[in-house]
C-alpha cells in the first residue's frame, strides 16, 4: 500500500473517531470542499460540499450515533471500510443498529467522495473486486 494511501486510512479513522466524539468540524476538516457524499437510500441525489455534509451529520433524529470501523482495503485511489452504526433515536429511545460497507475516493488527500452500500457483494463490485 502506498504511503499517501496509509495516511488516507488514518486520516478516515480519524474521521470516524470525530463522528462518534460529536466533531463535524474535524469531519469537514478531512473531507474535499467539493465532496460528493452518496447515501444508500437515494431520494435526491447526492449530498454536495462540506456544508450541505455537515447539515446531513447533525444528529436531529438521534440522541446518540456511533460507526464503529470493523475493517478497512484500500482499491487505488479508493478505500472500502466494513462499518457498523448504531444510534439511539432522540425522544423515542428507538435502538437502530446497521451494517455497511462505505467506499471514499481520495484526493488531495481528502476524503472526495463517499458510496455507502448494504451488501458487501455491491460494495466490492464498486471497490473493482470481486466478492
Amino acid at each position: 500500500m502506498a504511503e499517501d494511501m496509509k495516511t488516507a486510512v488514518l486520516m478516515l479513522r480519524e474521521a470516524y473517531d470525530a463522528f462518534n466524539r460529536g466533531d463535524f468540524d474535524a469531519i469537514l476538516e478531512r473531507l474535499h470542499p467539493d465532496v460528493e457524499w452518496n447515501r444508500y437510500a437515494e431520494v435526491e441525489g447526492p449530498i454536495q460540499g462540506r456544508e450541505a455534509v455537515r447539515a446531513f451529520l447533525q444528529p436531529d433524529l438521534f440522541e446518540r450515533q456511533h460507526g464503529e470501523i470493523l475493517e478497512t482495503a484500500v482499491h487505488g485511489d479508493r478505500i472500502l471500510v466494513h462499518v457498523n452504526f448504531t444510534a439511539v433515536g432522540r425522544g423515542s429511545g428507538i435502538e437502530l443498529e446497521q451494517d455497511g460497507w462505505q467506499l471514499w475516493t481520495i484526493r488531495d488527500g481528502l476524503a472526495a467522495k463517499l458510496e455507502v452500500f448494504l451488501d458487501r457483494g455491491e460494495a466490492l463490485a464498486a471497490a473493482g473486486q470481486e466478492s
